[in-house]
């Protein structure tokens, strides 16, 4: 038996990789793509070039053929630079190209999966304004017309929107049914009836695009179904539990990175002719701060572990996300303090992380709907 945190050779390495990478890549242009709310192309071409978009993907498929818990590294150690990059790269792994290699025919998997590894984003379209939490109360409409389906609704807050050249989109093709009726197509940027309507001017992981997509008489054809007719609510229901640990990853990871930012700061800020780092108050600080993460990254590895050996892992991977999102504001909120003025600055690095860290009790499922998901878990 292995400690959790215990990575082999070959994790070490990856992880190493992808951290040099932030460090050194991403870091310096992470403020400006925060004030633009921008990602930038050349970036998200990196991104793709060194696997990070295709980290579990078959490499038969252009792939890098690794596991589910190295995506789960990748999304850590990209988040304690920019959040915005980890949850990229998070969508496009957990949940778009996963969806894809479960569920997709094997000409599906031929023709998309190669440009999911090469250079293509894919975004996860199923949100809308009357379904946040209530998933399957969507309004989109899936009109069978011949050999044809034609799409009808409109998505909101969907992550990758503005890039993106694939959406999986949720649309109801049999209403009478509810959510039986849901059903998952893939549909490429370019289709007639497909486009991107307003891009959200956010609190926090500015960079990476959320947008409207609206489908207005969007003609696809049967054979871009996902699965089968009304099999939409499975495709979205274990993808999401996937999700939720790469959420999970990202909520620890900046937090991490808000760690490692108040720790630096602490051992070269001096008051009273010391560091602060030497004050008692600011060690029990800090000290909670390594306990939250470490708790945090334990239960998020072991969600991973429990999915790479394909155990139940559906609780865990809500409890992971739920108390992730949780200590990665409470970590980001001392980490301002500790760095005190200036932590409420643009100049320092922490002002953002906490702005960011919000979104970590939303998106993929709120904090509500893991408590739910937690209570009927563990009540059989």
């Amino acid at each position: 038996m292995q400690p959790l945190t215990q990575l082999s050779d070959e994790e070490e390495l990856f992880q190493s990789t992808v951290g040099q990478f932030a460090r050194e890549q991403l870091a310096p242009y992470v403020r400006e793509m925060d004030e633009a709310g921008v990602f930038r192309k050349d970036l998200l071409q990196e991104l793709f070039d060194l696997g990070l978009m295709s980290v579990d993907m078959p490499e038969e498929f252009g792939g890098q053929g690794g596991s589910f818990f190295q995506t789960i590294l990748a999304i850590e150690e990209l988040a304690k630079v920019d959040p915005s990059a980890s949850v990229i790269v998070d969508v496009q792994n957990t949940l778009c190209n996963s969806a894809l290699r479960r569920w997709g025919s094997d000409e599906q998997k031929r023709r998309f999966l190669p440009k999911l590894a090469r250079d293509t984003v894919a975004s996860y379209a199923l949100s809308e304004a009357g379904s946040g939490s209530d998933a399957f109360a969507l309004a989109a409409r899936a009109v069978a017309d011949g050999g044809n389906y034609r799409l009808t609704g409109r998505k909101l807050w969907i992550t990758n929107a503005a890039e993106a050249g694939l959406f999986l989109v949720f649309a109801n093709a049999d209403p009478a049914e509810g959510y039986r009726g849901i059903t998952a197509f893939l549909v490429e940027r370019e289709t007639p009836g497909l486009a991107i309507g307003k891009k959200e001017d956010k609190l926090g992981i500015r960079a990476s695009s959320t947008c409207e997509v609206i489908l207005d008489d969007c003609r696809v054809p049967k054979e871009s179904m996902l699965g089968e007719v009304g099999k939409g609510y499975k495709v979205a229901i274990e993808t999401l539990n996937e999700g939720r640990i790469g959420i999970a990853a990202q909520m620890t990871g900046l937090a991490q990175g808000a760690l490692d930012h108040a720790l630096a700061y602490s051992k070269q800020r001096k008051q009273f002719g010391k560091r602060i780092a030497d004050f008692q108050g600011v060690q029990f600080d800090l000290a909670e701060m390594a306990v939250d993460v470490e708790a945090s990254r334990l239960m998020t590895y072991n969600a991973a572990r429990l999915r790479d050996a394909s155990l139940p892992f559906v609780t865990e991977a809500a409890m992971a996300k739920y108390f992730a999102s949780q200590v990665a504001e409470r970590v980001a909120s001392r980490a301002v303090e500790v760095l005190g003025g200036v932590g409420f600055t643009k100049d320092f690095p922490v002002e953002k992380l906490y702005r960011d860290a919000k979104i970590g009790r939303i998106y993929e499922g709120t904090s509500n709907m893991q408590r739910l998901t937690i209570a009927k878990g563990i009540l059989g």
